[in-house]
């Protein structure tokens, strides 16, 4: 049985290389403002109000959500930055400094829009044409709007919960539509059906050998036999977006030779096209790892930017699709220039795990710091999509890492893989993300 593709080819880098680093993580940096400024905006808290508050926190999906403005609590009511809870679970905010009201439009808790206006000083909110109470008058502090925090879950459909112990609001995001895709490879089709969940498969059936070359034939990454009607193209045709996942290391200087010699290079190009046009497959998936360990990081980013440049032409020609699966920008691997490649690909899946040990959850903390790696980039969020390896997360972990998806707006989730995941594992990523047209 093979291991996971980013721990299978970790496990081959390492063997190669030695053992991967990461870079520290960087502080949390404050979401962008939207009201009037701080300092044309009364604080109407009193100091003791204010001092209580100071421990009060907001966890979303079990990781903490930074804000620029602290909740606090009066008169027993907990109140919340909304903007800031907002933001993070897609929804659209807007102020009206002269009416001083807050409009927001989201999904509610059936999926259905909701439209919540809110006015400063006043006890009642306008859901969806309809006055509703509250049980306090929204409040404007710092130059941003708090609300009650009962309230704002109801209405969007998130669970929140008030921990007094730790002075900790806990917020577990909605259920959310995005962009999910699913990795086919071996051992996988006992959960064959799953692909009628996915938006997209990457069918991970090639690789790059040791000599450079693409091949479909050999272990673990090679096409399947049929078995009966069962055959390659027909699980293929069960996706309604299809990729073919071409996997290749660095650890014996393969993909250098793929990406340096013309010949090697217009080959692997001209065999991938013509393979995923022989098997009905929609685009191909590059998912070369190991770049630039100990080659100048510039260097690599050039030979790598030539061969996906080249590549993106050659199947722009055949009407087929790229995407790129990246190793993340807080690890040791400096070959991926997230930018420029963002401008060939299609989309881009950042591999944001194998920052410590096998088979245990990723930190949340790396993970964020990869995502907003990538989009201080200038990758636009709608291309990036988040990669799930489920060989170290579990039905009590997972939500958290989608979670992470969902509060940056990304495109979507990918997971690895198909064939491992257990029915508990399942049941949590269906009460978290359904596929994108449902």
């Amino acid at each position: 049985m093979i291991r996971s593709w980013g721990s299978w080819g970790r496990t081959a880098v390492i063997a190669a290389m030695g053992m991967s680093l990461v870079l520290p993580v960087s502080p949390l940096s404050p979401l962008s403002p939207w009201t009037p400024s701080a300092a044309a905006a009364g604080v109407s808290a009193s100091a003791s109000a204010a001092a209580a508050s100071q421990a009060i926190k907001i966890e979303l999906d079990h990781y903490a959500l930074p804000f620029d403005s602290a909740p606090r609590i009066d008169n027993g009511v907990t109140l919340v930055p909304f903007r800031t809870i907002a933001e993070a679970l897609g929804i659209t905010v807007s102020w009206d400094a002269a009416a001083k009201t807050v409009v927001a439009v989201g999904k509610d808790a059936d999926g259905a829009t909701a439209k919540v206006v809110l006015t400063l000083g006043k006890k009642t909110a306008v859901v969806n044409g309809q006055e509703v109470a509250l049980t306090a008058a929204p409040v404007q502090q710092q130059g941003r709007v708090l609300i009650p925090m009962a309230f704002f879950g109801r209405q969007f459909g998130a669970t929140v919960e008030w921990d007094g112990a730790s002075k900790t609001v806990k917020i577990q995001s909605p259920k959310r539509e995005m962009r999910l895709m699913g990795y086919y490879a071996i051992s996988s089709y006992d959960q064959v059906s799953r692909i009628d969940s996915l938006n997209a498969v990457a069918f991970g059936w090639s690789q790059i050998d040791t000599y450079g070359a693409f091949t479909t034939t050999e272990k673990p990454y090679r096409l399947p036999f049929a078995d009966g009607d069962v055959t390659p193209e027909s699980i293929v045709q069960r996706a309604e977006d299809s990729y073919l996942m071409v996997f290749g290391v660095d650890g014996q200087r393969q993909l250098t030779k793929t990406l340096t010699d013309a010949a090697a290079k217009e080959a692997s190009i001209e065999q991938m096209v013509a393979f995923a046009q022989e098997k009905g497959i929609g685009g191909i998936m590059l998912d070369y790892e190991g770049l630039g360990w100990k080659d100048d990081s510039a260097t690599a980013q050039k030979q790598f930017n030539g061969y996906v440049s080249a590549l993106s032409e050659r199947l722009k020609q055949e009407g087929l699709k790229l995407s790129l699966v990246l190793q993340p920008l807080n690890g040791s691997y400096k070959g991926y220039d997230y930018k420029t490649l963002a401008g060939y690909a299609d989309e881009i899946v950042i591999m944001a795990y194998a920052y410590g040990e096998e088979k245990q959850p990723e930190p949340l903390a790396k993970v964020d710091e990869a995502i907003r790696l990538a989009l201080a980039q200038d990758v636009a969020k709608e291309k990036l999509m988040l990669a799930v390896n489920m060989d170290n997360e579990n039905e009590t972990t997972v939500g958290d890492k989608i979670g992470l998806a969902k509060r940056y707006s990304l495109a979507g989730v990918a997971f690895w893989r198909l064939g491992i995941l257990t029915q508990a594992e399942l049941s949590a990523i269906d009460a978290s993300v359904t596929k994108i047209g449902g």
